[in-house]
């Protein structure tokens, strides 16, 4: 049996990233790990433990590299919220970039809205009925 743990993501500022995600979207920093010889960073956010079995972000700080082209296949990270109006006017009121309002997904009836984060990383809200 297989267990999802992390999504890797390069970050141009650790400290904007961090502040994004613990901040803006309500994760915890989980741990941060300084490697000196090899000049790099990682900080692992989350809603919690990958122990307990829950999907973390790891956001790398390549030390020096400000930022990266995303290119074309990485599409965004997806999150499940009870209440997708209310998700995002506290994600604008913590300073968030709402990039598309919330409402139905064209076609359907599943209601979403995108936020991005500080490098241009794009997070998916999809209302859900998490109780």
């Amino acid at each position: 049996m297989a267990q999802l743990l992390h999504t890797m993501l390069r970050v141009g500022d650790l400290d904007k990233a961090i502040a994004f995600y613990t901040n803006v979207l309500g994760m915890t920093l989980l741990r941060q790990v300084e490697n000196k010889d090899y000049n790099y960073t990682l900080a692992f956010v989350g809603y919690g433990e990958e122990s307990e079995g829950h999907a973390v972000i790891e956001l790398t700080y390549n030390w020096g590299q400000s930022n990266y082209d995303h290119g074309t296949a990485f599409g965004h990270i997806a999150l499940g919220v009870e209440d997708i109006y209310a998700a995002c006017d506290k994600i604008r009121a913590a300073g968030g970039n709402i990039t598309r309002e919330p409402g139905p997904v064209l076609g359907g009836s599943t209601h979403i809205a995108f936020v991005t984060d500080p490098d241009g990383y794009k997070v998916e809200l999809i209302q859900q009925d998490l109780s």
